[in-house]
């Protein structure tokens, strides 16, 4: 007893747009994976990391920071005192040690004088909408005055105060603002021991 030869010529009679292993294999699921990517690359763009605000430069592969505006503010025994309002006016008092007020000279030699601006710099810890930066204007004596609109949520800021001239110093400070007052000292790591 012979068995039936099978027919190969059986065709579907639906056409292949209408089979739903195709829909679901062959066109949805890599449709789904070029709508995921895309979403992926635009969220990536929308969250990208900020640029950092430091001196920081690149040798090759090694990542190096440049301190010698805060060395040169130990070494001129810089300090100072920022006084914030509730208005948004920030005071800020230049400090020169006793020595260079008396003698009319810097430690180093040159000249004292107030620079007629200082750029400040706050930097929120996490959050780039919230820095700010602004120049201090000379007043008189040793007192600067800006304008700011500050948060007033608390938070971690980064503050940094420099001058950018011949005198190419810099003081930094970490605070949580708003408060009523920050001093800025020299770095400790440059204190002579």
């Amino acid at each position: 007893m012979s068995t039936p030869a099978p027919n190969f010529k059986h065709q579907d009679t639906q056409p292949w747009y209408k089979n739903y292993m195709v829909v679901i294999f062959v066109i949805g699921m890599p449709a789904a994976v070029v709508i995921a990517c895309l979403w992926f690359v635009y969220y990536s763009y929308q969250i990208r990391d900020s640029v950092v605000r430091d001196d920081w430069y690149m040798d090759g592969k090694t990542l190096y920071q440049d301190v010698s505006r805060d060395k040169l503010t130990a070494d001129l025994d810089l300090h100072g005192k920022m006084q914030f309002s509730d208005n948004g006016e920030i005071v800020f008092y230049l400090n020169y040690p006793e020595q260079s007020l008396q003698s009319g000279k810097l430690l180093d030699g040159t000249p004292l004088v107030y620079p007629e601006k200082l750029d400040l710099s706050i930097s929120h810890a996490t959050d780039v909408k919230k820095d700010r930066d602004v120049v201090l204007q000379h007043v008189e004596g040793n007192k600067y005055s800006a304008q700011v609109d500050m948060d007033p949520i608390k938070a971690k800021y980064y503050l940094q105060v420099s001058n950018d001239g011949k005198e190419d110093w810099r003081m930094q400070d970490v605070a949580k603002l708003p408060r009523s007052e920050v001093n800025f000292d020299p770095l400790p790591v440059f204190a002579e021991s």
